[in-house]
């Protein structure tokens, strides 16, 4: 065994020896960014590039909004294994409800910011893209019903406000060509020590955080205008909030939150403080904190066979007996910009699902608020 796997096999385990256990077999993926819009179209990207719009990453070069075609074969893989039970594989995406109204924007010289529902936002774009989005609303609904996916909060909307705003206040050259093709990507915020573009929750001054109670009420009410039900389970855009957010979380209804193994908490102008978690500890407010034990993305380069190294990951969960909590994104699943990332993403994820139900029959498959609800009530046994 070289180095590399041993340290490997090291961290596998040692996430694994804190939290909630279970002899039973579970296997959640929550996957994160559904209902964001990125890049508009390949037309869209291509402009940008030409316009000197950077590609930072994968998210900037593939990640749009779930198309009908991305969902429609998103389905037939997920449908494609069965459980123990009969049950076929679930994603809980954590989602947003809102995104930038561009149309409306671009009626104030986008000097103002505004956001429209999620709905609107396909509506549109079946108008505008009807080869890709034209049935794509009642499609990802329909999936819903039947218990394919199980939504849950990821914010209001998959930016941070504050860097929108001033950028936009400056006139920034790549937020405009950004949003004058439809799209919210490409855009640095190198000088935001502590915030990210797409970061909804980062601050630099620790006051901010007031801002962000109003944001999380109106997105979790305008959570159940979209999807019909009062969101349970929350992870905040790129994976970070301070603690003061919790109150309110609760009392709008959030149980669960998904948060890192080891969080660098930011206290405000640059100061962190560093909270050990693990699935099933609780806070003040009663809720439980869920920490995924298992990274799956298989479209980022990383000179990794992602489908061992997830069934690796599993596998340490199982010997520890807790659920393997796979974290995943959407871009993996894309493929209105390239249909190739979207192959690639989808094929990966059959054979991970394939290999799962084949070393352990007994698998069950869970949305993660059902875990939620599963530890919760043990937990009330105890």
């Amino acid at each position: 065994m070289n180095f590399k796997t041993l340290k490997n096999t090291f961290l596998h385990n040692a996430k694994n020896i804190v939290g909630w256990r279970t002899k039973r077999k579970l296997i959640v993926f929550s996957v994160d960014d559904y209902g964001n819009i990125r890049v508009d179209s390949r037309e869209a990207r291509e402009r940008m590039n030409r316009e000197g719009s950077k590609v930072h990453n994968r998210f900037d070069a593939y990640d749009s909004l779930e198309t009908r075609q991305d969902l429609e074969a998103l389905y037939e893989v997920l449908s494609s294994v069965k459980d123990q039970f009969g049950h076929h594989a679930i994603f809980t995406p954590f989602a947003v409800p809102c995104n930038i109204n561009f149309e409306k924007m671009e009626g104030t010289g986008f000097e103002t910011y505004y956001y429209e529902l999620l709905p609107q936002t396909f509506q549109k774009l079946s108008e505008q893209q009807p080869e890709s989005y034209s049935g794509a609303w009642d499609l990802l609904n329909e999936g819903i019903e039947n218990g394919l996916m199980v939504p849950q909060f990821h914010g209001k909307e998959h930016l941070n406000l504050k860097v929108l705003e001033e950028k936009l206040a400056v006139r920034d050259r790549e937020v405009l060509t950004a949003l004058k093709n439809r799209s919210y990507t490409g855009i640095s915020s190198e000088s935001y020590k502590t915030i990210s573009l797409l970061a909804a929750f980062d601050f630099w001054e620790f006051e901010e955080n007031q801002r962000f109670h109003n944001i999380i009420e109106d997105g979790l009410n305008e959570f159940e205008k979209v999807f019909g039900y009062r969101a349970l389970h929350f992870n905040p855009p790129a994976g970070r909030e301070h603690a003061v957010l919790h109150k309110t979380l609760k009392e709008n209804g959030i149980h669960y939150i998904d948060t890192p193994m080891i969080k660098k908490e930011h206290q405000g102008r640059g100061r962190y403080k560093v909270k050990v978690n693990y699935t099933g500890k609780k806070n003040k407010h009663g809720q439980i904190f869920m920490v995924r034990n298992v990274v799956f993305e298989p479209t980022q380069k990383r000179n990794v066979e992602w489908v061992d190294f997830a069934m690796k990951q599993i596998e340490a969960a199982f010997r520890w007996n807790r659920p393997a909590i796979i974290s995943s994104h959407r871009v993996n699943f894309c493929g209105h910009i390239d249909p190739e990332n979207r192959a690639n993403g989808l094929g990966a994820l059959r054979e991970l699902l394939q290999r799962i139900v084949r070393r352990w029959p007994e698998v069950e498959f869970m949305a993660a608020n059902d875990l939620g609800d599963l530890i919760r009530d043990d937990m009330e046994l105890i």
